[in-house]
């Protein structure tokens, strides 16, 4: 899985103070609803405790939980690729405690510094691998034939 220490750890020293001087801690109470599919994605969290539980809408129904994150944890990737609309929506489990990140200011900075760009955007691509691995191991669990081995 993804950390923020690997993020932060990739990086040298005087990038990721240039990274963290953009970040501002956020107390988030429970029920608070950070973001709406479909809707403009301009910030991301680093999770430092509680979770978030991210959701689809389904047309006709309450929107279906399709992952919870936490502490350590990468809330948000739809920032750092064009249109910038979130996937998905989300919404605190419990009160959560995070560094958020403005968007804009973030690609600027991955744009004028190669170093720490590559080291944000293989931060990003491992946190996306580590979700799709895990999407994939909750659908063979579902959908998976029993006794066909599938099972990890």
């Amino acid at each position: 899985m993804a950390t923020a220490r690997d993020l932060f750890g990739a990086m040298p020293p005087d990038r990721r103070h240039r990274l963290t001087e953009i970040a501002h801690d956020v107390s988030l109470p429970r029920a608070t609803r950070l973001f709406e599919e479909g809707r403009r994605a301009d910030r991301f969290w680093i999770i430092r405790s509680g979770q978030v539980a991210l959701d689809q809408r389904v047309p006709g129904r309450q929107a279906a939980i399709v992952e919870t994150l936490g502490r350590d944890e990468l809330l948000g990737w739809s920032w750092l690729f064009p249109p910038y609309l979130w996937h998905l929506g989300a919404e605190t489990v419990g009160p959560v405690e995070a560094e958020e990140f403005d968007a804009a200011a973030v690609r600027a900075l991955c744009e004028s510094d190669p170093i720490l760009g590559r080291a944000m955007y293989h931060y990003v691509a491992e946190s996306l691998a580590n979700r799709l691995h895990g999407t994939r191991t909750r659908l063979l669990d579902l959908y998976g034939p029993h006794g066909s081995g599938l099972e990890p």
